[in-house]
């Protein structure tokens, strides 16, 4: 159906695309992926000459693209462009005119595919009456509703909720099964393990890794242990046996540099986790993209960066450790244990005396006054400091 070759597009002196080539099949789910700015969308508008290619060829069933071919192609662009004042009816009336649709024809197909996402109650709204996901469900039906050959979907699940995420996957199902060639880009990886055959992934305009799902994984290995679990699984990354660890609330990937090993792994664990699954997996394909596109390398540069702490929040830190200050805080916290204790003795005894709980209660009324007096005090000396230039 499609088949790109050597695809090379350029602006300027930035190479967006470089040597890209796919092929998509009938019938076929194929994923278009990569990073922020790896040149997916450029690929994709280049495919669909929507930007002319600097170098490369691109052919629809063995012939060249021609004007006439957009009428058998659905797009889904990532921005939205649709018209916010027009009514929903009348804006996706307007673009299946424009692929070819007489009203009488598209009529039935929009009421149908309104119906499927559950706007049709909608019908008459206007476009910027919609929540952001409903839009989403407006563009995709605009793709679909001329019946295409090709359908070409650019991060279609976005703003799309789990349950409409779920109706579109359907979706997307049943056109393979009517020999519907369908390209998407997405970053939600867990989508493309579940229903693509082929995928291509780019990262700095070329193509890292190209071929089939199952193919990819195979070449990536079995070094990754699944593990789900309770407690804080953050002392998994610093295991000697784990290469590399995407480690969450309750569950953790482990890829390790030799898998034979994974009995020593679990035996670690003991006292620290408790584990309720523990498997060899292939690796998801989240890990292989991470690591493909050096996110590893990343991760750890920028969780080498903490986030810095204001100005207002250092001072706060330097006024509490200041030895003035600890001095009453001390002094305040164990009046107050001694009050404490003397009153809850009083209440034990038949005939109480309040005299001692008192005066540990005043005491620790002074302490508390002279703790918050110091603390200002302390907080001008440093503010002055700090205005004057010196190192606080």
């Amino acid at each position: 159906m499609l088949k790109v070759t050597n695809l090379r597009k350029e602006f300027d002196s930035v190479v967006a695309v470089n040597g890209v080539s796919l092929e998509v099949k009938r019938g076929e789910l194929f994923g278009l992926l990569g990073p922020n700015g790896a040149g997916k969308t450029t690929t994709i508008r280049t495919v669909l000459n929507i930007i002319e290619p600097d170098a490369g060829q691109i052919t629809f069933d063995g012939k060249p693209f021609t004007k006439a071919m957009w009428n058998i192609i659905g797009y889904l662009p990532e921005e939205r462009g649709l018209y916010r004042k027009s009514k929903i009816i009348n804006t996706i009336l307007y673009f299946s005119g424009l692929k070819g649709l007489k009203p009488s024809e598209a009529r039935p197909q929009i009421l149908y595919w309104l119906e499927r996402f559950g706007l049709k109650q909608d019908a008459h709204r206007k476009i910027e009456e919609l929540s952001k996901g409903n839009q989403q469900k407006i563009q995709l039906i605009i793709s679909l509703v001329h019946r295409p050959q090709l359908v070409i979907l650019d991060e279609p699940f976005s703003g799309l909720d789990p349950v409409n995420q779920v109706l579109l996957k359907d979706v997307l199902m049943e056109l393979r099964q009517k020999n519907v060639a369908i390209v998407f880009s997405t970053h939600q990886m867990d989508q493309v393990e579940k229903m693509c055959d082929n995928i291509c992934l780019i990262n700095q305009g070329k193509p890292v890794l190209n071929g089939s799902l199952s193919d990819i994984k195979k070449q990536h290995g079995t070094n990754s242990v699944h593990v789900e679990f309770e407690g804080d699984g953050e002392f998994l990354k610093s295991l000697p046996l784990v290469q590399h660890a995407d480690v969450y609330q309750n569950y953790a990937e482990l890829e390790l540099a030799d898998i034979a090993r994974s009995n020593e792994l679990f035996q670690q664990f003991d006292g620290k986790l408790a584990v309720h699954k523990f498997e060899i997996v292939e690796p998801s394909l989240n890990s292989i993209f991470i690591n493909v596109v050096g996110g590893p390398e990343k991760i750890v540069h920028a969780s080498a960066q903490p986030i810095p702490t204001s100005r207002i929040e250092r001072l706060a830190e330097q006024v509490d450790q200041d030895p003035r200050v600890k001095k009453f805080v001390r002094s305040a916290m164990m009046l107050g244990v001694f009050t404490m204790g003397f009153l809850f003795y009083n209440l034990s005894i038949p005939e109480p005396t309040w005299y001692m709980p008192g005066i540990f209660f005043l005491g620790t009324i002074v302490s508390v006054v002279r703790w918050r007096m110091t603390k200002k005090r302390v907080e001008k000396e440093l503010l002055a400091k700090q205005r004057q230039g010196e190192p606080v």
